[in-house]
């Protein structure tokens, strides 16, 4: 009997003891420090097994005064939890999802906003290639806003020019045609003539009519398609001008936040690397006008000489063309002996022969000379850059090609090659 009633005792001290670890006393089922103690009415229903709206809410509440607590002592944004692991096979699906979905609407949005982005492209290519003439301007402790100031108003100044030379002579030709459109009407009417001769032979008149009463409203459209294509044309160059004005001034900020892009191991190797590019850019852009404006130059000179008309604006449309490397001058070249025909036909022929002699001299002498050190590229390779540049985005694509090709080519010498030489 006694050692019966020792063994219940001994069994109701173990019971006793239970909530704690075996041999503790009971202080010991305290909560450890730091977490704090559950109301018994957040406990978890032992049937149920979770917990009811009322419960959910009420420790949503203490989880939120708990993080307000946090806030309130170290005034940040508390510890980060446990990381996820990636290597779930959810993890690694979802992850795999995403990233094909990113690459899909990037790419999507890189064909539907193509137009907008080749303009950005170019407002970022002509402020690149002004900002060395900015910097050297800064340098001679002119503030920047001003320098920037200065190259708009001389590029005002020259599109101004180029407008003024070229009103004149188109409001006197349409004059012209207007004054002259009865006579011709007159003269096809007129078996004796050279113009009725040809309109008896050929049936111009007839054909002429029956164009504009079968298909009016085709021209008309055709009219006002090319009255859009003209407003469209001049709303993106608004919109260069306007882009390169912003990058102009920012450019310092636009090429740190580039630099910044780059891991900060390799920051110094690619800020060196980028600066490079930067400046083949600027010195292809500065070459190129250069050459433009011994083109423009030497075109007026040549048609004042052979008395050519339009030498102004002739000599302002060949300064143009000649930014388009390789075959602006010979597309320029090519219209002014167009033009010089309607002098004589020896006139055309020598303006020919002279359009023939400054692409060589321009290309075995002058580009060398100022582009050389810029660009470094052959010839080959340049021929070659412009061909699919213009493939890929036309007359802008051809502008941008060779120094595209320049940046390509340092890159290649700099990174690609070095790597697989010690590979």
């Amino acid at each position: 009997m006694a050692a019966a009633g020792i063994t219940s005792k001994g069994s109701a001290e173990a019971t006793a003891q239970m909530p704690g670890e075996p041999g503790q006393s009971g202080a010991s089922t305290a909560a450890p420090a730091g977490v704090a103690e559950q109301p018994d009415e957040l406990q978890e229903p032992a049937d149920s097994g979770r917990l009811t709206q009322e419960q959910a809410e009420h420790r949503m509440q203490e989880t939120v005064e708990a993080a307000e607590r946090v806030a309130e002592r170290t005034g940040k944004l508390g510890q980060p939890g446990r990381p996820l692991n990636k290597r779930s096979p959810f993890f690694i699906g979802m992850a795999a999802a995403a990233g094909v979905a990113v690459t899909y609407g990037l790419a999507e949005l890189i064909i539907r906003a193509r137009g907008v982005l080749i303009l950005i492209g170019l407002a970022l290519f002509i402020a690149a290639g002004l900002d060395p003439l900015v910097s050297w301007l800064t340098r001679r402790r002119v503030p920047r806003w001003a320098a920037v100031i200065m190259i708009l108003l001389a590029a005002a100044g020259i599109g101004a020019a180029f407008t003024a030379a070229a009103i004149p002579p188109l409001s006197a030709q349409v004059a012209a045609l207007a004054q002259h459109l009865p006579g011709y009407l007159h003269a096809l009417q007129n078996h004796n003539s050279e113009l009725g001769k040809l309109n008896t032979k050929f049936h111009v008149q007839k054909d002429l009519t029956n164009l504009i009463h079968t298909k009016g409203i085709t021209l008309i459209g055709g009219v006002l398609g090319a009255g859009e294509l003209v407003l469209s044309a001049a709303g993106s160059v608004l919109v260069v001008a306007v882009l390169t004005i912003y990058f102009l001034a920012g450019m310092p900020r636009i090429k740190l936040f580039a630099y910044r892009l780059a891991p900060h191991s390799r920051r110094t190797r690619v800020i060196l690397i980028g600066d490079e590019i930067f400046a083949k850019i600027g010195g292809f852009l500065l070459g190129n006008l250069l050459t433009s404006a011994v083109a423009g130059i030497g075109t007026y000179i040549w048609m004042l000489i052979f008395g050519i008309p339009y030498p102004i604006l002739l000599a302002l449309l060949v300064a143009l063309l000649d930014l388009v490397p390789v075959i602006g001058s010979t597309i320029g070249g090519a219209i002014v002996t167009l033009v010089a025909l309607t002098v004589s036909p020896a006139v055309a022929v020598a303006s020919a022969g002279y359009y023939v002699a400054y692409r060589l001299a321009e290309d075995y002498l002058l580009v060398p000379r100022v582009m050389g050190r810029a660009v470094q590229i052959p010839g080959v390779i340049s021929i070659l850059a412009l061909l699919v540049g213009g493939a890929l985005m036309g007359i802008i694509g051809a502008l941008v090609a060779i120094p595209a090709a320049a940046a390509v080519r340092l890159l290649l010498h700099e990174v690609a090659f070095r790597r697989l030489d010690v590979s």
